[in-house]
Protein backbone atom coordinates (compact mmCIF):
# COMPACT_ATOMS: atom_id res chain seq x y z
CA UNK A 1 0.00 0.00 0.00
CA UNK A 2 1.93 3.30 -1.29
CA UNK A 3 -0.03 6.59 -0.27
CA UNK A 4 2.71 8.20 -1.97
CA UNK A 5 2.09 10.24 -5.82
CA UNK A 6 4.60 10.03 -8.62
CA UNK A 7 6.54 12.22 -9.99
CA UNK A 8 4.23 12.11 -12.79
CA UNK A 9 1.58 12.66 -11.09
CA UNK A 10 3.03 15.63 -8.61
CA UNK A 11 3.92 17.20 -12.12
CA UNK A 12 0.61 17.04 -13.27
CA UNK A 13 -1.02 18.24 -10.29
CA UNK A 14 1.48 21.37 -10.16
CA UNK A 15 0.72 22.35 -13.95
CA UNK A 16 -2.94 22.20 -12.73
CA UNK A 17 -2.58 24.27 -9.75
CA UNK A 18 -0.71 27.03 -12.03
CA UNK A 19 -2.66 27.17 -14.45
CA UNK A 20 -6.11 27.29 -12.40
CA UNK A 21 -3.96 30.00 -10.08
CA UNK A 22 -2.89 32.17 -13.26
CA UNK A 23 -5.72 31.63 -15.68
CA UNK A 24 -8.78 31.01 -13.66
CA UNK A 25 -8.19 33.09 -10.24
CA UNK A 26 -8.21 36.13 -12.05
CA UNK A 27 -11.86 37.48 -13.08
CA UNK A 28 -13.65 34.52 -11.33
CA UNK A 29 -15.82 36.71 -9.37
CA UNK A 30 -17.05 38.77 -12.19
CA UNK A 31 -17.66 35.20 -14.41
CA UNK A 32 -19.98 34.34 -11.37
CA UNK A 33 -21.61 37.80 -11.35
CA UNK A 34 -22.19 37.61 -14.89
CA UNK A 35 -22.81 33.75 -15.58
CA UNK A 36 -20.25 34.29 -17.92
CA UNK A 37 -18.95 31.20 -19.91
CA UNK A 38 -14.92 31.17 -20.11
CA UNK A 39 -14.41 30.92 -23.56
CA UNK A 40 -11.57 31.38 -24.23
CA UNK A 41 -10.52 29.43 -20.85
CA UNK A 42 -12.05 26.64 -22.20
CA UNK A 43 -9.82 26.58 -25.44
CA UNK A 44 -6.65 26.90 -23.23
CA UNK A 45 -7.56 23.59 -20.61
CA UNK A 46 -8.07 21.79 -24.22
CA UNK A 47 -4.46 23.10 -25.21
CA UNK A 48 -3.17 21.62 -21.77
CA UNK A 49 -4.61 18.22 -22.52
CA UNK A 50 -7.86 18.55 -19.70
CA UNK A 51 -10.45 18.04 -22.07
CA UNK A 52 -9.77 14.26 -22.72
CA UNK A 53 -7.15 13.62 -19.78
CA UNK A 54 -7.65 9.61 -19.96
CA UNK A 55 -8.82 9.27 -23.37
CA UNK A 56 -5.78 7.15 -26.00
CA UNK A 57 -3.71 9.34 -27.64
CA UNK A 58 -4.36 7.84 -30.70
CA UNK A 59 -7.58 9.81 -30.52
CA UNK A 60 -5.87 12.86 -29.55
CA UNK A 61 -6.47 12.17 -25.56
CA UNK A 62 -3.62 12.86 -23.26
CA UNK A 63 -3.73 8.77 -22.43
CA UNK A 64 -3.37 10.20 -18.87
CA UNK A 65 -4.74 7.55 -15.52
CA UNK A 66 -7.77 8.35 -13.17
CA UNK A 67 -5.60 9.77 -10.38
CA UNK A 68 -4.41 12.47 -12.39
CA UNK A 69 -7.86 13.16 -13.56
CA UNK A 70 -8.71 13.89 -9.86
CA UNK A 71 -5.56 15.83 -9.33
CA UNK A 72 -6.51 17.94 -12.00
CA UNK A 73 -10.47 18.24 -11.00
CA UNK A 74 -9.35 19.22 -7.80
CA UNK A 75 -6.62 22.21 -8.42
CA UNK A 76 -9.36 23.42 -11.08
CA UNK A 77 -12.49 23.47 -8.42
CA UNK A 78 -10.29 25.19 -5.48
CA UNK A 79 -10.57 28.51 -7.54
CA UNK A 80 -13.35 27.47 -9.96
CA UNK A 81 -16.06 25.15 -10.15
CA UNK A 82 -17.93 26.47 -13.23
CA UNK A 83 -14.84 25.62 -15.41
CA UNK A 84 -13.74 22.32 -13.58
CA UNK A 85 -17.82 21.02 -14.44
CA UNK A 86 -16.53 21.67 -17.81
CA UNK A 87 -14.15 19.48 -18.01
CA UNK A 88 -15.74 16.80 -15.82
CA UNK A 89 -18.69 16.31 -18.09
CA UNK A 90 -16.45 16.43 -21.18
CA UNK A 91 -13.84 13.85 -19.67
CA UNK A 92 -15.99 11.54 -17.80
CA UNK A 93 -19.24 11.47 -19.86
CA UNK A 94 -18.88 12.03 -23.25
CA UNK A 95 -15.28 11.27 -24.02
CA UNK A 96 -15.44 8.01 -21.80
CA UNK A 97 -18.72 6.79 -22.97
CA UNK A 98 -17.73 7.17 -26.76
CA UNK A 99 -14.41 5.69 -26.10
CA UNK A 100 -15.72 2.53 -24.34
CA UNK A 101 -18.57 2.35 -25.88
CA UNK A 102 -18.62 3.83 -29.83
CA UNK A 103 -17.92 2.74 -32.59
CA UNK A 104 -14.29 3.33 -34.24
CA UNK A 105 -16.53 5.75 -36.33
CA UNK A 106 -17.69 7.58 -33.82
CA UNK A 107 -14.15 7.96 -32.17
CA UNK A 108 -12.70 9.08 -35.40
CA UNK A 109 -15.55 11.48 -35.88
CA UNK A 110 -16.45 12.85 -32.39
CA UNK A 111 -13.83 11.37 -29.91
CA UNK A 112 -10.86 12.63 -31.70
CA UNK A 113 -12.30 16.30 -31.63
CA UNK A 114 -13.79 16.21 -28.16
CA UNK A 115 -10.31 15.22 -26.98
CA UNK A 116 -8.39 17.74 -27.91
CA UNK A 117 -11.04 20.65 -27.27
CA UNK A 118 -11.86 21.26 -30.75
CA UNK A 119 -15.56 20.10 -29.72
CA UNK A 120 -17.19 20.56 -26.48
CA UNK A 121 -19.63 17.44 -25.00
CA UNK A 122 -22.78 17.43 -23.13
CA UNK A 123 -24.69 14.48 -21.79
CA UNK A 124 -28.07 14.42 -21.82
CA UNK A 125 -30.16 12.24 -19.19
CA UNK A 126 -31.91 14.35 -16.90
CA UNK A 127 -35.87 14.94 -17.93
CA UNK A 128 -38.50 17.20 -16.19
CA UNK A 129 -39.77 14.23 -14.35
CA UNK A 130 -36.92 11.64 -14.84
CA UNK A 131 -33.86 13.24 -12.56
CA UNK A 132 -33.02 10.79 -10.08
CA UNK A 133 -35.45 7.59 -11.46
CA UNK A 134 -33.24 7.48 -15.06
CA UNK A 135 -35.74 4.66 -16.48
CA UNK A 136 -38.55 7.15 -16.73
CA UNK A 137 -37.40 8.57 -20.25
CA UNK A 138 -40.15 10.61 -21.51
CA UNK A 139 -37.90 11.60 -24.78
CA UNK A 140 -38.72 8.74 -27.12
CA UNK A 141 -36.39 7.86 -29.70
CA UNK A 142 -38.85 5.99 -32.84
CA UNK A 143 -36.99 3.61 -35.21
CA UNK A 144 -37.83 4.64 -38.64
CA UNK A 145 -35.68 1.95 -40.36
CA UNK A 146 -32.37 3.90 -41.04
CA UNK A 147 -32.48 6.86 -38.77
CA UNK A 148 -34.48 7.53 -35.62
CA UNK A 149 -36.81 10.16 -34.32
CA UNK A 150 -36.13 12.05 -31.54
CA UNK A 151 -39.08 13.63 -29.47
CA UNK A 152 -38.45 15.45 -26.71
CA UNK A 153 -37.17 17.63 -23.28
CA UNK A 154 -33.61 17.39 -21.24
CA UNK A 155 -33.35 19.84 -18.37
CA UNK A 156 -29.86 20.86 -16.40
CA UNK A 157 -27.54 20.15 -18.96
CA UNK A 158 -24.12 21.26 -18.33
CA UNK A 159 -22.67 22.79 -21.39
CA UNK A 160 -26.05 22.81 -22.94
CA UNK A 161 -25.26 25.85 -24.78
CA UNK A 162 -21.72 25.91 -25.96
CA UNK A 163 -21.86 22.06 -26.89
CA UNK A 164 -20.84 20.78 -30.65
CA UNK A 165 -21.86 16.90 -29.63
CA UNK A 166 -24.94 16.07 -27.06
CA UNK A 167 -25.29 12.68 -25.78
CA UNK A 168 -28.77 11.94 -26.09
CA UNK A 169 -30.84 8.98 -23.86
CA UNK A 170 -34.13 8.61 -24.76
CA UNK A 171 -36.90 5.67 -24.79
CA UNK A 172 -37.24 3.19 -28.15
CA UNK A 173 -39.66 0.65 -26.89
CA UNK A 174 -41.41 1.53 -23.21
CA UNK A 175 -42.17 -2.43 -22.98
CA UNK A 176 -39.61 -3.32 -22.42
CA UNK A 177 -38.46 -0.76 -19.66
CA UNK A 178 -34.52 0.07 -19.41
CA UNK A 179 -34.17 -2.58 -21.61
CA UNK A 180 -35.98 -0.39 -24.15
CA UNK A 181 -33.83 2.69 -23.64
CA UNK A 182 -30.71 3.75 -26.29
CA UNK A 183 -28.54 6.25 -26.64
CA UNK A 184 -27.47 8.78 -29.87
CA UNK A 185 -25.17 11.12 -30.84
CA UNK A 186 -26.57 14.19 -31.92
CA UNK A 187 -25.24 17.38 -33.76
CA UNK A 188 -25.49 21.03 -32.81
CA UNK A 189 -27.39 23.00 -35.50
CA UNK A 190 -29.79 20.06 -37.06
CA UNK A 191 -33.14 21.01 -37.84
CA UNK A 192 -35.57 20.30 -34.91
CA UNK A 193 -32.80 20.88 -31.89
CA UNK A 194 -33.92 23.94 -29.62
CA UNK A 195 -31.97 25.06 -26.83
CA UNK A 196 -33.76 27.08 -24.21
CA UNK A 197 -32.50 29.95 -22.44
CA UNK A 198 -29.54 29.49 -19.40
CA UNK A 199 -30.48 28.72 -16.04
CA UNK A 200 -30.22 31.11 -13.72
CA UNK A 201 -28.74 29.01 -10.80
CA UNK A 202 -27.38 29.29 -7.31
CA UNK A 203 -23.88 28.44 -7.99
CA UNK A 204 -21.62 27.31 -10.45
CA UNK A 205 -23.02 30.25 -12.62
CA UNK A 206 -20.40 30.03 -15.27
CA UNK A 207 -21.10 26.96 -16.33
CA UNK A 208 -23.20 26.56 -19.59
CA UNK A 209 -26.89 24.91 -17.63
CA UNK A 210 -29.57 24.97 -20.27
CA UNK A 211 -33.04 22.85 -21.35
CA UNK A 212 -32.88 21.33 -24.46
CA UNK A 213 -35.87 20.36 -26.68
CA UNK A 214 -36.12 17.41 -29.45
CA UNK A 215 -38.77 18.15 -31.76
CA UNK A 216 -38.89 15.14 -34.75
CA UNK A 217 -34.77 15.73 -34.50
CA UNK A 218 -33.71 12.75 -37.32
CA UNK A 219 -31.02 11.07 -35.97
CA UNK A 220 -28.99 8.41 -38.38
CA UNK A 221 -28.71 4.87 -36.99
CA UNK A 222 -24.94 4.78 -37.52
CA UNK A 223 -25.47 7.71 -33.90
CA UNK A 224 -26.85 5.34 -31.85
CA UNK A 225 -24.16 4.08 -29.28
CA UNK A 226 -24.17 0.16 -28.82
CA UNK A 227 -26.98 -2.10 -29.46
CA UNK A 228 -30.42 -1.91 -29.40
CA UNK A 229 -31.63 -1.61 -25.50
CA UNK A 230 -27.58 -0.89 -24.54
CA UNK A 231 -28.87 3.31 -23.46
CA UNK A 232 -29.65 2.87 -20.10
CA UNK A 233 -26.80 0.65 -19.28
CA UNK A 234 -24.49 3.10 -21.28
CA UNK A 235 -25.87 5.65 -19.05
CA UNK A 236 -25.30 3.97 -15.46
CA UNK A 237 -21.46 3.08 -16.56
CA UNK A 238 -20.94 6.78 -17.61
CA UNK A 239 -22.10 7.80 -14.71
CA UNK A 240 -20.19 5.45 -12.55
CA UNK A 241 -17.02 6.89 -13.80
CA UNK A 242 -18.80 10.77 -13.90
CA UNK A 243 -19.07 10.49 -9.95
CA UNK A 244 -15.27 10.15 -9.84
CA UNK A 245 -15.28 14.18 -11.65
CA UNK A 246 -17.63 15.28 -9.25
CA UNK A 247 -16.53 13.60 -6.06
CA UNK A 248 -12.79 15.50 -6.55
CA UNK A 249 -14.53 18.80 -7.62
CA UNK A 250 -16.03 18.54 -4.18
CA UNK A 251 -12.62 17.84 -3.07
CA UNK A 252 -11.49 20.58 -4.11
CA UNK A 253 -14.18 22.99 -2.99
CA UNK A 254 -13.67 21.94 0.15
CA UNK A 255 -9.69 22.13 -0.19
CA UNK A 256 -9.86 25.60 -1.90
CA UNK A 257 -12.21 26.89 1.49
CA UNK A 258 -10.45 25.19 3.81
CA UNK A 259 -6.85 27.19 2.30
CA UNK A 260 -8.45 30.36 2.47
CA UNK A 261 -10.07 29.87 5.94
CA UNK A 262 -6.12 28.86 7.19
CA UNK A 263 -4.96 32.04 5.28
CA UNK A 264 -7.47 34.46 6.54
CA UNK A 265 -6.97 33.17 9.95
CA UNK A 266 -2.67 33.86 10.57
CA UNK A 267 -3.84 37.33 9.08
CA UNK A 268 -6.60 38.83 11.42
CA UNK A 269 -6.50 39.46 14.61
CA UNK A 270 -8.66 39.50 17.55
CA UNK A 271 -8.65 39.62 21.50
CA UNK A 272 -4.46 40.55 20.83
CA UNK A 273 -3.69 37.70 18.67
CA UNK A 274 -4.05 35.87 15.39
CA UNK A 275 -7.11 34.03 15.48
CA UNK A 276 -5.86 30.28 14.34
CA UNK A 277 -4.22 30.80 17.98
CA UNK A 278 -7.75 30.81 19.72
CA UNK A 279 -9.12 27.21 20.28
CA UNK A 280 -12.29 27.68 18.75
CA UNK A 281 -10.93 28.26 15.40
CA UNK A 282 -8.09 25.97 15.82
CA UNK A 283 -9.94 23.02 16.77
CA UNK A 284 -12.18 24.24 13.39
CA UNK A 285 -9.38 24.07 11.23
CA UNK A 286 -8.15 21.16 12.78
CA UNK A 287 -11.73 19.47 11.56
CA UNK A 288 -11.77 20.83 8.31
CA UNK A 289 -8.49 19.41 7.48
CA UNK A 290 -9.39 15.93 9.40
CA UNK A 291 -12.50 15.65 7.29
CA UNK A 292 -10.89 16.65 3.78
CA UNK A 293 -8.15 14.21 4.20
CA UNK A 294 -10.70 11.59 4.95
CA UNK A 295 -12.73 12.36 1.42
CA UNK A 296 -9.23 12.17 -0.38
CA UNK A 297 -8.91 8.79 0.41
CA UNK A 298 -12.05 8.20 -0.47
CA UNK A 299 -12.00 10.59 -3.85
CA UNK A 300 -8.32 8.46 -4.52
CA UNK A 301 -9.63 4.97 -3.94
CA UNK A 302 -12.33 5.16 -6.09
CA UNK A 303 -10.00 6.59 -9.12
CA UNK A 304 -7.58 3.87 -8.20
CA UNK A 305 -10.26 1.10 -8.37
CA UNK A 306 -10.79 2.96 -12.01
CA UNK A 307 -7.29 2.64 -13.03
CA UNK A 308 -7.12 -0.97 -12.14
CA UNK A 309 -10.09 -2.33 -14.15
CA UNK A 310 -11.62 -3.23 -10.26
CA UNK A 311 -15.85 -1.98 -10.24
CA UNK A 312 -16.06 1.00 -9.05
CA UNK A 313 -19.62 1.69 -8.56
CA UNK A 314 -19.58 1.61 -4.84
CA UNK A 315 -16.39 3.23 -4.54
CA UNK A 316 -17.17 6.13 -6.52
CA UNK A 317 -20.86 6.34 -4.86
CA UNK A 318 -19.21 6.32 -1.51
CA UNK A 319 -16.23 8.74 -2.70
CA UNK A 320 -19.58 11.43 -4.35
CA UNK A 321 -21.75 10.96 -1.08
CA UNK A 322 -19.02 11.73 1.44
CA UNK A 323 -16.92 14.67 -0.40
CA UNK A 324 -20.05 16.36 -1.56
CA UNK A 325 -20.95 16.34 2.19
CA UNK A 326 -17.71 17.20 3.18
CA UNK A 327 -17.85 19.81 0.96
CA UNK A 328 -20.94 21.52 1.96
CA UNK A 329 -20.03 21.17 5.56
CA UNK A 330 -16.67 22.73 5.54
CA UNK A 331 -17.23 25.83 3.12
CA UNK A 332 -19.62 26.54 5.43
CA UNK A 333 -17.27 26.71 8.08
CA UNK A 334 -14.94 28.88 5.59
CA UNK A 335 -17.08 31.13 5.97
CA UNK A 336 -17.89 30.96 9.49
CA UNK A 337 -14.27 31.53 10.26
CA UNK A 338 -13.93 34.59 7.87
CA UNK A 339 -16.84 36.06 9.79
CA UNK A 340 -18.74 39.15 8.14
CA UNK A 341 -16.16 38.88 5.55
CA UNK A 342 -17.08 35.74 4.76
CA UNK A 343 -20.39 36.69 3.31
CA UNK A 344 -19.31 39.19 0.97
CA UNK A 345 -17.78 38.20 -2.65
CA UNK A 346 -14.51 39.26 -2.64
CA UNK A 347 -13.36 36.95 -0.26
CA UNK A 348 -14.10 33.95 -2.72
CA UNK A 349 -15.41 31.49 0.29
CA UNK A 350 -19.28 32.41 -0.04
CA UNK A 351 -19.00 30.97 -4.02
CA UNK A 352 -17.37 28.09 -2.37
CA UNK A 353 -20.43 27.57 -0.42
CA UNK A 354 -23.09 27.88 -3.04
CA UNK A 355 -20.77 25.90 -5.76
CA UNK A 356 -20.56 23.06 -2.90
CA UNK A 357 -24.44 22.67 -2.92
CA UNK A 358 -24.33 21.21 -6.54
CA UNK A 359 -22.63 18.22 -5.57
CA UNK A 360 -25.19 16.72 -3.52
CA UNK A 361 -27.38 16.60 -6.44
CA UNK A 362 -25.95 16.37 -10.08
CA UNK A 363 -24.74 13.02 -11.42
CA UNK A 364 -26.84 11.05 -9.00
CA UNK A 365 -28.00 12.46 -5.58
CA UNK A 366 -26.77 11.89 -2.30
CA UNK A 367 -29.27 9.73 -1.97
CA UNK A 368 -28.90 7.68 -5.15
CA UNK A 369 -25.40 7.19 -3.80
CA UNK A 370 -26.77 5.79 -0.83
CA UNK A 371 -29.24 3.51 -2.72
CA UNK A 372 -25.87 2.32 -4.63
CA UNK A 373 -23.93 1.34 -1.90
CA UNK A 374 -26.64 -0.17 0.46
CA UNK A 375 -27.15 -2.48 -2.64
CA UNK A 376 -23.79 -3.37 -2.81
CA UNK A 377 -23.38 -3.88 1.16
CA UNK A 378 -26.70 -5.97 1.28
CA UNK A 379 -25.63 -8.37 -1.82
CA UNK A 380 -22.34 -8.74 0.05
Amino acid sequence: MDFSLTEEHIMIRDAARDFAQTELLPGVIERDNKQEFPNELVKKMGNLGFLGIMVDPEYGGSGMDAISYVLIMEELSKIDASASVMVSVNNSLVCYGLEAFGTEEQKQKYLTKLATGEYLGAFCLSEPEAGSDATSQATTAIDKGDYYLINGTKNWITNGGRSDVYLVIAQTDRDKGHRGINAFIIEKGVKGFHIGPKEDKLGIRGSDTHTLQFNDVKVPKENRIGEDGFGFKFAMKTLSGGRIGIAAQALGIASGAYELALKYSKERKAFGTEICNHQAIAFKLADMYTEIEAARMLVMKAAWDKDQGNNYDMSSAMAKLYASKVAMEQTVEAVQIHGGNGFVKEYHVERLMRDAKITQIYEGTSEIQKIVISREVIKG
